[in-house]
């Protein structure tokens, strides 16, 4: 608890009445809660070039065509989660002056009004477990020091889809699918979004939302969702007032994270993004210095090593946003994201797709299999796009479910139940019984199958050659029903004391095997044998360090590799 210093007034004269108030002053500021955590270290910075032309997302819906989702605003708030000071009219000026010395207080589930989730343990919520959360080097770490990794979910438009922003809603998406934190899409130009003549209905909106996942336990992130208009610069005076006003009103809480621009596109370059973040980041860092901020990226938040090369300073708890959609974007953009990371660049996928960068087409199970496993193995916080019944490919919930929450394994999309599967299947028994294991590819048609995951067939095999040692291992597998599919992880250490120039493996996997992906390196198939060499910017491995590369092949059955080095 908080020191409390209170202004003691002597005088002769001291009545009974100023006692008691002195007394009651003390007893509700000794109530306040922890403060939140210190500072993070900054960035370093990396300079990789992107190679792959992104396609946009076109993910504004047709105006013209209605969904199913309910589309009133909710006509009542969840109760605000900045707790109110409540003092006695006749106050005196010692209890005038303990408020003021009242420090800023971390909020807490109790500390909500609002209706309390039903049978929570103590301590079991995401963010009664993990508090506040800071950027440590390239990754988010939690109040006991511990890296964390964010996966949730995010909101389609909120203007089109409000339905989903509630209490019942969240709590499945938390109790049913494991996840973590959900994303608030307000949209900032297309049709009566923020800067159109919608903003006192975001904010409520938004508040809706904050409340509801503060109650909850989850963490919330404010997505200021910049899409047609390009340029977050366009609307820096409303983006400047809009997180003055959401990051005083929620500057006690310690689960919320500001996104500031969705998707810079168009000509848009990192010197403009950068110099709007510098309009916005000191306002909200003003309220709330400790505050998590996202920085979206050029062309269409993918070109992270623009910003890795000059990165915002002077500021600590700043993150940078790449999105994909897993259809479009393979191999060039891992790359990119690989290479940034491993400068200690920290990166947070506020958005992401199963199918192509239109949110439409069909699902890529295999390239988001693989986007998942980079992402996890770097400790990278994810959030799928969208919560919402939109007929197109990359809404998680059919569109022909009208349902707001609770949602049985028929009302997901293919999307939605290879989500609800990567996060683990954390249901209570009975209630959303997915069958099969995360990973499984669907076929042609559509159609998910759920045949066992062959799983590791093998342990970790290693090759030295005088300073450069290789390791493989393999770390996912799965079926499709025709073929079996091995993700394989290749690290390279350099042993010594002098910088590697080069290398190159050559893997034997016993048995005929194609590539169905592959990321930081240059792969050649010939029967059994995978020759791999490195991509231009791992070529060289510092003295004692490590670089990494990866593949996922298919064929019948296990695989036992060996290595050598050449």
């Amino acid at each position: 608890m908080k020191n409390l210093k209170l202004i003691f007034i002597s005088t002769v004269a001291v009545t009974v009445t100023l006692g008691a108030i002195l007394i009651l002053v003390i007893y509700l500021n000794a109530t306040n809660a922890e403060k939140k955590e210190s500072p993070a270290e900054e960035v370093a910075s990396v300079n990789i070039e992107i190679s792959e032309a992104p396609t946009e997302p076109t993910e504004t819906p047709d105006e013209a065509t209605p969904t199913a989702a309910p589309t009133e605003v909710p006509s009542e708030k969840t109760a605000s989660p900045t707790p109110t000071k409540k003092t006695e009219a006749k106050a005196t000026e010692v209890a005038k002056a303990t408020e003021k010395a009242t420090e800023k207080a971390e909020i807490t589930e109790a500390a909500v009004a609002a209706e309390p989730v039903a049978a929570l343990p103590a301590g079991s919520t995401p963010v009664a477990v993990h508090g506040a959360l800071k950027v440590s080097g390239s990754h988010l770490t939690d109040k006991n020091g511990n890296n964390f990794q964010i996966k949730g979910v995010s909101t389609h438009g909120l203007a089109w889809f409000p339905g989903y922003v509630n209490k019942e809603s969240f709590k499945t998406l938390r109790d049913e699918w494991g996840a973590n934190c959900v994303r608030l899409a307000m949209y900032t130009t297309e049709y009566g979004g923020y800067c159109e003549g919608g903003a006192d209905k975001m904010k409520g909106i938004v508040d809706n939302g904050v409340s509801a996942a503060t109650e909850l336990g989850m963490y919330v992130i404010i997505d200021w969702h910049v899409l047609q208009d390009k340029d977050p610069n366009v609307h820096a005076k409303e983006a400047v007032a809009f997180f003055s006003e959401v990051s005083k009103k929620y500057a006690a809480n310690s689960n919320v994270i500001y996104e500031i621009c969705n998707e810079p596109n168009g000509d848009v370059g990192w010197g403009s993004i950068k110099a709007y973040a510098e309009q916005v980041i000191p306002v909200i860092k003003a309220n709330d210095p400790d505050a998590i901020i996202i920085v979206g990226t050029p062309t269409w938040s993918q070109e992270v090593d623009k910003a890795a090369a000059d990165p915002i300073t002077g500021y600590s708890n700043i993150m940078y946003t790449l999105h994909f959609y897993a259809g479009t974007h393979k191999d060039s953009l891992r790359n990119t994201l690989q290479g940034a990371v491993n400068k200690g660049l920290p990166v947070f996928v506020t958005e992401f797709g199963t199918c192509d960068a239109s949110g439409s087409g069909g699902n890529d199970f295999a390239s988001a299999d693989a986007w998942i496993s980079l992402l996890d193995k770097n400790g990278i916080s994810y959030c799928i796009w969208s919560l919402c019944n939109k007929a197109e490919t990359s809404a998680l919930i059919n569109s022909s479910c009208d349902k707001t929450a609770g949602w049985s394994e028929a009302d997901l999309s293919e999307a939605g139940k290879w989500y609800v599967k990567k996060l683990g299947n954390n249901v209570k028994p009975g209630s959303l019984n997915i069958g099969g294991p995360a990973g499984n590819k669907a076929d042609g048609a559509g159609k998910e199958k759920n045949d066992p995951k062959p799983g590791p067939a093998h342990d970790a095999v290693k090759a030295d050659s005088g300073n450069t040692s290789i390791t493989l291992s393999e770390s996912n597998g799965w079926n499709d029903g025709n073929k079996d599919y091995h993700q394989i992880d290749i690290i390279v250490k350099n042993k010594g004391d002098k910088e590697i120039k080069n290398w190159k493996a050559v893997i034997d996997f016993g048995k005929d095997v194609e590539i169905d992906q592959s990321w930081n390196g240059k792969f050649n198939v010939s029967g059994s044998k995978v020759t791999v060499t490195p991509a231009d910017f791992n070529k060289n491995v510092p003295a004692g360090g490590t670089v990494d590369a990866g593949l996922i092949i298919k064929c019948s059955g296990p695989v036992k590799p060996s290595v050598t080095v050449e």
